[in-house]
């Protein structure tokens, strides 16, 4: 904490407002960094699975680096639920939704948006999440 007195020992009461504003004003940017909106990471899943999971992989560090915390349940899932059995995919995508109401925003990847994207971004829509989109080289789309 500031002192009311400068190094050499004289009162001095701006040099202590000043300072006083200084270290409230890095406490309130220290929790401000501390926070990391969640967010889903909506891309490609079927089709080319290995390319697909790596984009994704790809897409989440990026959300990292933009300070969020990604949800991509589509390679996560995928580690021990098939998505070729149909009861299976069903409770899959249940808890993508679950997973999906606990996340600020949604972020749509990639110009092809497959069956599954398109029931994620309709639901996101319904629930009114704010959904952004961005290219396969990580741009913003407006």
């Amino acid at each position: 904490m500031a002192s009311l007195y400068n190094s050499e020992g004289y009162f001095s009461p701006t040099e202590h407002e000043a300072f006083t504003r200084i270290e409230k004003e890095e406490r309130v940017a220290a929790k401000a960094a501390a926070f990391r909106p969640i967010v889903y990471i909506c891309s490609p899943y079927a089709g080319d699975v290995e390319r697909n999971t790596e984009n994704a992989r790809r897409y989440s560090r990026f959300a990292v680096e933009q300070h969020c915390v990604p949800i991509t349940p589509h390679i996560y899932f995928t580690q021990f639920m098939n998505d070729s059995i149909p009861d299976e995919r069903d409770t899959a995508v249940f808890m993508n939704w679950v997973l999906m109401s606990k996340c600020a925003e949604l972020w749509v990847f990639g110009s092809a948006i497959s069956k599954g994207m398109q029931a994620e971004i309709d639901r996101a829509k319904r629930k009114h999440m704010k959904i952004r989109y961005f290219s396969e080289e990580l741009e913003e789309l407006k």
